[in-house]
């Protein structure tokens, strides 16, 4: 005799067309933003946001390939990211790789190292195709940092926090338009080093505390995390910040994946003017060229 499948309401589920009883019954997981906090009557911002870099913050030695750091946040709706953004990057990995387990690293898939060697010139070109494919159909917002260390003119200035001071700033504009700026919002980076993470917490909350345009505090919290975490919206940082370099190292090169990133930047004239508007805004190049004007 088969058993039948109970609800935690005492009714009885139906199986489907193949005789298997439903795994959660009529209770079905509920999205991250209905979902009851940890800690009683502790409430999050609807969005996360992760962090990667592109090129060396020092001064001391300046590749002349590769002049500038790039600081890149991607912002993403939670609901939306879980149910979307995620599974579609956890299936190009099944695809590909057969398994998940793989980290998606810009360098390494440039370089062709470790397990991105590809068997010729069209499979890479079809591999990233679809990678870039995934970023250009999946929704998050960009934020993004150029600081081109050849023109800055004070020395003493830190690359990493100048840009991080820009994207912060700019965030908060976001999460108020977005009316989220009540609630704490995270900010994920990778750990690059007990003395680095340490220099970047405190510059992070001496800009939350209030050092920033606003004179007020911002409602962002840092989570550092290791670097080999296989987090998508980690990977996919890492994925957008050196093409975001490149369109001003080398702003005569194709750029097909700028290209395409032009259309996620957090611009001036919100969903209607999606692609232009995003320069001295979503964008931030520090010192600003002469055509850019501060805002």
């Amino acid at each position: 005799m088969t058993k039948r499948s109970s609800t935690k309401d005492g009714s009885v589920a139906s199986p489907d067309a193949s005789g298997q009883y439903p795994l959660f019954g009529k209770h079905l997981p509920k999205p991250p933003s209905e979902v009851e906090p940890m800690v009683p009557g502790r409430q999050h911002s609807h969005y996360v946001v992760y962090v990667d870099e592109s090129g060396d913050h020092g001064l001391e030695s300046i590749d002349p390939q590769y002049p500038v750091f790039v600081l890149a946040f991607c912002v993403f709706q939670k609901a939306y990211y879980v149910n979307h953004v995620v599974p579609a990057l956890e299936s190009f990995k099944f695809k590909h790789f057969g398994h998940d387990v793989v980290v998606l690293h810009e360098t390494d898939i440039r370089k062709e190292r470790g397990s991105f060697r590809f068997s010729s010139r069209p499979h890479k070109e079809a591999f990233l195709d679809e990678l870039t494919g995934i970023i250009e159909t999946n929704n998050f917002i960009l934020i993004a940092s150029i600081i081109d260390k050849a023109r800055l003119r004070e020395r003493s200035e830190n690359p990493y926090h100048l840009a991080l001071g820009f994207c912060l700033e700019t965030l908060y504009e976001f999460v108020q338009e977005k009316h989220q700026d009540e609630l704490p919002t995270h900010v994920v980076v990778e750990c690059r080093g007990k003395k680095e993470d340490a220099e970047l917490e405190l510059e992070f909350r001496r800009v939350c505390a209030g050092e920033n345009k606003f004179g007020k505090p911002l409602p962002f919290e840092v989570i550092f995390a290791d670097k080999k975490t296989n987090s998508t919206g980690l990977q996919l940082a890492d994925l957008v910040a050196r093409p975001i370099g490149l369109s001003v190292v080398k702003p005569q090169q194709p750029n097909r994946a700028f290209e395409v990133l032009k259309g996620k930047f957090f611009c001036s004239g919100g969903r209607k003017n999606v692609g232009v508007g995003f320069e001295g805004w979503g964008l931030k190049t520090h010192p600003a060229p002469e055509s850019e004007r501060p805002r």
